[in-house]
């Protein structure tokens, strides 16, 4: 049981890029899957995950208009496209079963203590 993500890359300031996250072993609509990022010498932080209280998905701030989640159920896949893409940006994007939460603030908690291979993101400025 495994999940990676993939399509990261080297992306100007401004530019786009799509994650795919897929997974091995099991089925990936079966869960609310969210997406992570740990930057060098950061924290890892949640990016986007899914709100159960009103069944949307949640998006942090500093993506908010940017990021968007998006599933093909067919491919087994979730997809994140971040377009407008600033170097603060640049880090290891990861996808795993998350939730909004609320401690201090809202953030996504991951659901299961286990993390796939990350896809490294560069934006140059």
């Amino acid at each position: 049981v495994q999940l990676q993500a993939s399509g990261g890359g080297l992306v100007q300031r401004g530019g786009s890029l799509r994650l795919s996250c897929t997974a091995s072993g099991f089925t990936l609509n079966s869960y609310h899957i969210g997406w992570f990022r740990q930057a060098p010498g950061k924290e890892r932080e949640g990016v986007s995950c899914f709100s159960t209280s009103d069944s949307t998905t949640y998006y942090a701030d500093f993506v908010k208009g940017r990021f968007t989640v998006s599933r093909d159920n067919a491919k087994n896949t979730v997809y994140l496209q971040m377009n407008s893409l600033e170097p603060e940006d640049s880090a290891v994007y990861y996808c795993a079963p998350a939730l909004k939460s609320f401690y201090g603030g809202y953030y996504c908690r991951p659901t299961w203590n286990r993390w796939g291979q990350g896809t490294l993101v560069t934006v140059s400025s």
